[in-house]
């Protein structure tokens, strides 16, 4: 009897999920159309190669030190003997489907120096954009001397802006960042990166779009074989 009446309650759900769908034919085949698109965007993103041509470039003495899935950026750090350590934290900015480049995005760079002895910290902030003869360059924007990480609020005045600096010390200071490993085989690292990194995210996405449909077709079949 417990089976019989286990049997009769699976029916009845079957039942209520079939007519659920009978009374919502268009959104089943929206969702229909949704799968299709879902399996096609998969199957261009795995077929396509867009950044085969691109320089990929190298950590060099960086290592790194955060890449989770549920952060937008990464971020390296590279310590010397002298115990000097240099953090570098990286993230995408917005497309510009104008350029034509391989990257569809630039990266916005933040790099920090922090001397073994002191509390003070150098920290830079920096762009980096494909240039086609060479690969990835980068600029500075903002220059600031911090005198603990306490500074690092937005609220503390930084110093004056750094287009305001001399040409020569804006040329200094870049020079400074290069001979500490900021230089084009890193920028070109963290551009190729990112966008590989963003790609396989968003299959990733695509992947568990996907699953999900499957799962409602795969209990609509269910349903159906229930009540034959």
């Amino acid at each position: 009897m417990m089976i019989l009446l286990g049997r009769v309650r699976k029916v009845k759900q079957s039942v209520a999920h079939l007519r659920h769908l009978c009374d919502n034919p268009q959104k089943h085949i929206q969702d229909l159309e949704l799968l299709k698109c879902f399996k096609s965007e998969i199957q261009f993103e795995l077929s396509s190669n867009q950044f085969q041509n691109a320089e990929t470039g190298s950590l060099g003495d960086f290592v790194m030190e955060s890449d989770s899935l549920s952060s937008k950026d990464v971020v390296l750090r590279r310590k010397f003997d002298s115990g000097e350590e240099v953090a570098v934290s990286a993230i995408l900015g917005p497309p510009n489907y104008d350029k034509d480049t391989v990257f569809p995005r630039d990266a916005f760079m933040k790099v920090c120096v922090k001397k073994p002895t002191l509390s003070s910290i150098l920290q830079f902030d920096c762009g980096v954009h494909e240039e086609t003869d060479k690969g990835s360059d980068f600029d500075i924007y903002n220059a600031y001397y911090l005198r603990s990480p306490a500074f690092l609020k937005p609220s503390n005045y930084r110093g004056p802006l750094f287009s305001t600096l001399d040409s020569e010390l804006q040329h200094a200071l870049k020079e400074y960042l290069i001979v500490k490993g900021i230089g084009v085989s890193l920028t070109n690292f963290l551009l190729h990166y990112l966008h590989k990194r963003e790609q396989e995210q968003y299959l990733n996405w695509l992947k568990k779009g996907e699953a999900a449909f499957l799962a409602t077709e795969g209990s609509l079949r269910q349903s159906v074989e229930g009540l034959q």
